[in-house]
């Protein structure tokens, strides 16, 4: 069978490899190409174009960049015409995924989508899209199924893929100790480089309260090291790692975190955090009216309460970050209270079973019942 996979950010990436890895077990003339990034090559797709030259973030990034992305939409489309591929599998990734998955359909082909969009957190007209085009939604959050079931959509859930990827590192051995003699404040200041030039400068000026701590910045995988080294320059107790930021959750004593999935990564390896967020500030007064969640961390959005602080924008500054992590180093109360919430998560988290292999196995016995015939259209 022939797959094409669709993911856009350094997230994405991580679970359409471990999915990729279930596809040629389930199939073992699977032919896969991809939009993602290292790890899904590594997997053994076929990668047609890194993720790292996809990831706009924000309104004003979005509008500003809006040529390069219609020109990557009219590629795809063209590239999927050419593959003729008997499913479309489509990972998170929805300013461009939904605008794919629509065409897609209308072509013929079988469409499934992998880790719903945030449709539960703005852009609810989503839904009425989703509903039309998708012909499978395997999402990975609980309260997901529920949320789709109001708009008579069913969908499957099949569990977090970072659970049992977590899981596989932590029953590894390894001897790479980032810090010998020094404990560790792990910074992971997000994947785009507009993200990290917003927080990262002020995760950096916490470390000038924390002398007796190492500060590692986790490097995103698609930037060059070059890019953080004016950040850093100024610090003494810091350094960073490339492509170790399992390793360097696993030594952590506590973490300053970007929102979104970094933050459950952190949580899983039950580190204690601080959850951070700075946007464009045009962006953020455009995302605060309409974004309809509680929360900003997913860790908080599934427990449905405030497990992690949430310092976001004005209140993201070095005084509040020395504040908070010093409570969650010092304060015994809160450790153990979070410790508690933590194991509830993980516990939530893994009801559906092993994530990556249940959504294989799904996608797999979906397009064994009956080979798509894609017709070539407008693109």
């Amino acid at each position: 069978m022939k797959y094409y996979l669709i993911a856009g950010e350094a997230s994405g990436d991580l679970h359409g490899s471990n999915l990729i890895k279930h596809l040629h077990q389930q199939d073992a003339s699977a032919n896969i190409r991809c939009w993602g990034g290292d790890l899904m090559q590594a997997a053994g797709a076929n990668l047609v174009k890194h993720y790292r030259d996809l990831a706009f973030m924000g309104f004003i990034e979005v509008v500003a960049n809006l040529t390069t992305i219609l020109k990557n939409i009219r590629f795809c489309k063209r590239d999927i015409l050419d593959f003729a591929p008997d499913v479309i599998v489509l990972i998170d990734y929805p300013g461009f995924n939904i605008k794919i998955v629509e065409w897609a359909k209308q072509q013929g082909f079988k469409t499934v989508y992998y880790i719903s969009p945030q449709v539960w957190a703005w852009k609810e007209k989503r839904v009425k899209i989703i509903k039309a085009y998708v012909d499978k939604m395997l999402v990975i959050l609980p309260f997901e199924k529920d949320y789709y079931g109001k708009f008579d959509y069913k969908v499957e859930y099949v569990g977090h893929p970072l659970v049992e990827t977590i899981q596989e590192f932590r029953e590894q051995p390894t001897n790479d100790h980032l810090a010998p003699g020094q404990k560790i404040i792990a910074l992971l200041p997000g994947s785009r480089k507009q993200e990290i030039a917003k927080k990262l400068p002020i995760m950096l000026e916490v470390s000038k309260a924390f002398s007796e701590y190492r500060f590692v910045v986790a490097r995103a995988p698609g930037l060059d090291k070059s890019f953080y080294e004016p950040f850093m320059q100024p610090y003494k107790n810091v350094s960073a790692v490339s492509g170790g930021t399992y390793n360097l959750l696993n030594q952590a004593s506590a973490a300053l975190v970007t929102s979104g999935t970094a933050t459950l990564e952190t949580a899983i390896f039950d580190v204690p955090e601080v959850v951070c967020y700075k946007a464009n500030p045009i962006s953020y007064e455009i995302a605060k009216r309409v974004i309809k969640v509680k929360y900003i961390s997913l860790v908080n959005l599934i427990m449905d309460k405030l497990v992690v602080k949430e310092l976001i924008q004005h209140e993201m500054n070095t005084a509040n970050c020395i504040r908070e992590l010093r409570e969650l180093l010092e304060n015994p109360e809160r450790i153990n209270q979070l410790k508690k919430d933590y194991a509830d998560l993980k516990n939530l988290l893994s009801l559906g079973g092993h994530a990556s292999a249940n959504a294989a196995r799904i996608i797999f016995e979906f397009i064994s019942e009956a080979k798509p015939t894609g017709a070539a259209v407008n693109i």
